[in-house]
């Protein structure tokens, strides 16, 4: 959804301040505060939810509820938050605890029971309100490394509970925790040279160089410029006490002393978090890996923390008048860093020439889009890009070719492939997929489609090749009577894993997946053994349908 320039171009700068309980919550570790990721720092695709809280690089640590409330959703994923429990408090918020390792008390005895009723791994789960209550302090589960988390740690996260929008937890209380006398770093600025402009002599985005000064903010070299343009930075934010470079919470820009943009980072909806690939400069981030901050919007985006002027954030030179930008980039602490670009005005003619656009199709963001050539299709709704561009599209040796990843897409566009070659016995292990990637297709007849949201080249893959499981230790005809746990790896070579499942004696039984390893985990449970002779069955199904069983037989005496 794109706001008008009425709703979202505003000159009023000032935040609405929420006054948020400071303290009634506690924090929900025991071990001192430190952050290795703070709240609206930039990911991939999406800005940060929370706090991601240190826990020593070990797992295992008690976790407890902040305050008072119930267990109102619990998640068992193999990938985002993995293992995750939320709760619901009185006074309108609703706390969330991720990647942990494990639930516990009763948490754990009604997740174990959703397992085996539901017979599946991944689960989600709503109590109500009467079913899981917890006091302050209350041990709700063990800190872990589960999901899509790269390392032990606590993903933390305030939202509001009636709006599902995440808080920055900053504001109840817990900057007492935290000690910060630290400014933000700024590591990098740049020019953007806008509607066929120039900067120094260049019609190609500039870096700026930055000289600092005995106050300790930086003097930038001056910029000269034909017309309209823009500025972006590179920033990040560092504390006391655990030295990781974090995001920013305020960014405010002036030029010639008056505000033109600003964001703080105070609260957004899921809904929003994509649109980092609009904030950012996302054609330099696929190359190089660097997130430069835009402080204009070519084309306005619906990001709610981002408050600016008529001219979205973008600034004109005027001839015979020098001008003043400025860049103010601070922490919630009041510790502040801040760049001042002086501005000339320059008809000079240009000895760096644009990038050529090689693109054949112009793309208007706010309209659909239709693309076809021989047995291939591609539909863009209107919303799916950021701005307008020159796309290439084309169709050679049996792939679609969608321009490249440098171009960041918000919404799914859909691909359509006909083909006819695959006898019917094959078709239903055919998929569309970025090289072999997996995207979910549909298939009728001879017409297979699928969603996608990354730019490349796609064809249809096929998979014929059926699932790998492998254990860990061999226990074929063996008594393991002293062994607790039993592990596989499982695997996929194409359209990767879609299901697995476990069965002993002829019971399902849970295993545990771990994404990272591509492990699976069962620990022996006595309701589910026999004495003495056992049977385990492993069943693993791709996406396409193709299926892998393994069994083995073990022995066991049941300890009395």
């Amino acid at each position: 959804m794109r706001f008008s320039a009425f709703t979202l171009l505003i000159c009023n700068f000032i935040f609405a301040q929420t006054q948020y309980p400071k303290d009634y919550f506690r924090p929900p570790l025991d071990i001192p505060m430190q952050l290795s990721g703070n709240f609206g720092e930039l990911r991939p695709n999406h800005f940060h939810a929370g706090f991601d809280l240190k826990t020593n690089q070990r797992e295992g640590l008690t976790v407890h509820a902040i305050a008072d409330g119930y267990v109102s959703r619990i998640k068992i994923s193999t990938f985002g938050n993995g293992k995750c429990i939320y709760i619901t408090h009185p006074n309108g918020y609703t706390s969330v605890y991720g990647h942990l390792q494990t639930p516990t008390g009763a948490i754990l005895d009604y997740v174990k029971k959703t397992h085996y009723k539901e017979k599946a791994y991944e689960i989600e789960m709503f109590p109500k309100p009467g079913e899981l209550p917890v006091s302050k302090g209350d041990i709700i589960g063990l800190s872990g490394n589960t999901g899509s988390s790269e390392g032990p740690h606590l993903h933390f996260e305030i939202r509001d509970s009636k709006t599902e929008f995440v808080i920055n937890p900053i504001f109840f209380g817990f900057d007492q925790n935290l000690k910060d006398t630290k400014k933000p770093t700024l590591s990098s600025l740049y020019a953007y040279p806008l509607d066929n402009g120039t900067v120094n002599l260049s019609k190609q985005p500039l870096l700026v160089n930055m000289v600092l000064q005995k106050d300790g903010t930086y003097l930038a070299s001056k910029v000269k410029t034909n017309g309209k343009i823009g500025f972006g930075i590179n920033a990040v934010d560092t504390d006391d006490v655990s030295h990781n470079k974090n995001g920013v919470f305020n960014v405010s820009t002036f030029f010639n002393g008056n505000q033109n943009y600003n964001y703080q980072f105070n609260t957004y909806s899921f809904d929003e978090m994509r649109y980092i690939n609009a904030l950012i400069d996302y054609s330099r981030y696929k190359k190089s890996g660097q997130r430069v901050q835009k402080l204009f919007m070519k084309t306005p985006f619906a990001l709610s923390i981002i408050k600016t002027d008529s001219l979205r954030g973008i600034v004109k030179a005027e001839p015979n008048l020098t001008s003043n930008y400025k860049i103010e980039v601070s922490d919630y602490f009041g510790n502040m860093n801040s760049v001042t670009i002086p501005i000339e005005f320059d008809t000079a003619t240009p000895l760096v020439e644009a990038v050529p656009v090689d693109g054949k199709y112009f793309i208007k963001y706010n309209r659909d889009a239709n693309f076809e050539k021989d047995n291939m299709s591609v539909f863009f709704p209107a919303g799916t890009f950021y701005d307008d561009f020159n796309m290439n599209f084309d169709v050679r040796n049996n792939k679609v070719f969608i321009h490249d990843d440098t171009v960041p897409v918000h919404s799914n566009f859909t691909i359509t492939i006909k083909d006819d070659t695959y006898p019917e016995s094959l078709r239903d292990k055919l998929y569309i997929g970025k090289g072999t990637s997996y995207n979910g297709t549909i298939r009728k007849g001879d017409v297979f489609t699928a969603k996608a949201k990354i730019l490349g080249t796609y064809g249809l893959v096929l998979d014929t090749i059926a699932p790998v499981i492998k254990i860990a230790k061999p226990v074929e005809g063996k008594w393991i009577s002293d062994q607790k746990k039993i592990d596989f790896t499982i695997g996929d070579a194409l359209s990767g894993i879609k299901s697995y499942n476990g069965y002993l004696n002829g019971s399902w039984v849970l295993f545990e997946y771990e994404n990272k390893a591509r492990r699976i985990t069962h620990t022996f449970d006595d309701q589910y053994l026999a004495e003495g002779e056992n049977v385990l069955k492993i069943e693993v199904v791709d996406n396409v349908g193709n299926t892998t069983i393994f069994e083995t037989r073990f022995f066991r005496s049941q300890k009395k």
